[in-house]
């Protein structure tokens, strides 16, 4: 543990405030452009590859490919900084979303399964950026850090689906399929986002955090501590892993559930839009609360809120107003439980991992949530055909409740490591 009197010294408030200036403008552009395969993907592939047993196949490419994103982004960043990894993230994804687009209008089906790879290896960039974040936050003010990242997301992600009926038009005035609207969009927005960070995000903050902390992660290599770190990523990354396997599964069939029993691609993406909403505007709230409470008790409580969301999912009628009110209900307490679970995890993993592998840290842990998120998106489709919707929602609701006992075993003493003293 960093005792106080070795605690390093952070920069000062107005570089973490411009860090966080620049962070916020370029997660609000990215937030559109990751909408775009929540919103759509599902769809496309449905029109496709005619078969809704496939349909989570696309969420599946995407978040497989956010897996190899995070790796090479964290260890892009952990060589040479965030600006270079979030910039090439963000362009990866422009290029990505461009590659949907030309395979949707020439229906070449192995084009758009790489180009879902690749646009998914580029979207990771927008959890990624929650890291850069803390690099320079206080430790006790790392959560609330997190969730202005994650809150700024929220600008973009939550108009990205309500533009489906919109950029589907300006699409069909191009000549290209409609559903490649939302894809558009993502083009332009992440574009924009690269340029955002390669010109404003100075200092790098990984960089300057790493050389203030350089004393102290030296202190901090000693066996028992590098157990007691260990235990706290594992923890943290646990959390985050369970709650993305169990979102992506829910949401990724919640458009193909809805279009399936008569509803619009529009009221789908009011929908989708809603949970996004849910996902990333509660950020602030959640960072407060772990800073106050502590990452474990929003990690458990997280567990409950998407066994809710699950079963609330799995009884509201297919049909009807009614129906339609606590789908979205159901929706936005799936992306709430999520960003209980993304917060919190996050707190975990970046208090116990040392500062000079910090950033490779991190992109290994948000594989694992990539991976799961591809686990969610493949087998949803497959629960779907084979047992209906509402299965899936009861049984991911069940699933999340694993969480429990995995945070009330990580609060016992031995397996606790103490929160660093604030400078």
């Amino acid at each position: 543990m960093t005792s106080a009197a070795h605690a390093p010294q952070l920069a000062g408030p107005e570089v973490q405030r411009r860090i966080l200036t620049v962070l916020v403008a370029s997660q609000a552009l990215g937030g559109a452009g990751m909408a775009a395969g929540i919103t759509v993907g599902a769809l496309l592939a449905q029109d496709l590859l005619g078969s809704t047993g496939l349909a989570g196949l696309p969420v599946a490419l995407f978040t497989a490919g956010a897996a190899l994103g995070a790796l090479l982004i964290g260890r892009i960043s952990g060589r040479w900084g965030r600006r270079p990894g979030l910039a090439i993230g963000h362009a990866g994804a422009a290029l990505g979303s461009v590659g949907v687009i030309v395979a949707a209008w020439s229906r070449t089906v192995p084009l758009l399964l790489a180009a879902l790879v690749v646009y998914g290896a580029g979207t990771v960039t927008g959890l990624l950026a929650r890291y850069a974040g803390t690099d320079l936050a206080p430790p006790r003010k790392r959560g609330r850090a997190t969730g202005t990242v994650l809150m700024a997301t929220t600008l973009g992600a939550v108009a990205g689906p309500t533009l489906v009926g919109p950029t589907g038009t300006l699409a069909g005035s191009l000549g290209l399929p409609r559903l490649t609207g939302p894809f558009l969009l993502a083009a332009v927005a992440y574009t924009a986002a690269a340029l955002v960070v390669v010109l404003w995000l100075r200092p790098d903050p990984l960089l300057l955090a790493r050389s203030q902390h350089r004393e102290a992660a030296e202190q901090e290599a000693g066996g028992q501590n590098v157990r007691r770190i260990s235990g706290g990523v594992v923890t943290g990354a646990a959390v985050m892993i369970s709650g993305q396997l169990v979102m992506i599964a829910v949401m990724t069939m919640t458009p193909v559930h809805l279009t399936h029993h008569g509803h619009g691609t529009q009221l789908a993406g009011v929908v989708i839009g809603l949970h996004v909403g849910a996902m990333f505007l509660p950020s602030p709230l959640t960072g407060l609360a772990v800073d106050r409470s502590g990452s474990l008790p929003v990690a458990a409580s997280s567990g409950v809120v998407l066994l809710v969301a699950g079963l609330l999912a799995a009884l509201a009628p297919p049909t009807g107003a009614v129906g339609t009110t606590l789908l979205g209900t159901a929706l936005v307490l799936l992306g709430v439980g999520w960003n209980m679970a993304l917060v919190s995890g996050t707190a975990m993993v970046t208090e116990a991992a040392p500062a000079e592998a910090r950033a490779s840290t991190q992109g290994l842990v948000d594989v694992g949530m990539s991976l799961a998120g591809a686990t969610g998106g493949l087998v949803s489709g497959l629960v779907v055909a084979g047992g209906g919707y509402p299965l899936l929602a009861v049984c991911g609701g069940v699933l999340a409740l694993a969480v429990i006992p995995l945070t009330a075993r990580a609060a016992r003493p031995q397996n606790t490591a103490p929160r660093p003293t604030e400078s």
